[in-house]
């Protein structure tokens, strides 16, 4: 805590929100809450609150990294997403795969995209080659 902090309300905000470490979903949206209502006075926000909602938002990020991990994306998982969002079937990636047996081994799981094969799919679906390697 700095020397700029007027310690009293200081005190009386922490003993108002009770900042601890959080172990439970119902425990995170309180906390969640309490930092939204700090954001939400924006600029006008006091050294005291300042300081809090750096707590609370450092209290919030440990839990949320500890229990919403997002798995890596595989290539297999981006081109499936992909065809799903733009709903496309296997039949409509023949021309890039080259043949239905390719892409459905593919999709499959059982054979990986190859450099050429990532390249046309970057270029017909308009993102970098690099997402299906």
């Amino acid at each position: 805590m700095t020397s700029t902090l007027n310690k009293e309300e200081y005190t009386r905000l922490l003993v108002e929100t009770l900042p601890r470490i959080i172990d439970t979903e119902t425990e995170h949206k309180r906390l969640l809450n309490e930092v939204e209502k700090l954001m939400d006075l924006g600029e006008s926000l006091t050294a005291e609150q300042a300081e809090l909602l750096q707590l609370l938002v450092l209290l919030v990020k440990q839990y949320e990294n500890k229990h919403y991990q997002l798995k890596a994306a595989t290539p297999l998982d981006i081109l499936q997403e992909l065809m799903l969002t733009r709903e496309l079937k296997q039949k409509d990636l023949v021309d890039i795969f080259g043949s239905k047996g390719i892409i459905s081994e593919v999709i499959n799981g059982k054979r990986s995209i190859s450099k050429n094969q990532a390249k046309a799919l970057g270029t017909f679906f308009h993102v970098s080659p690099a997402l299906f390697l």
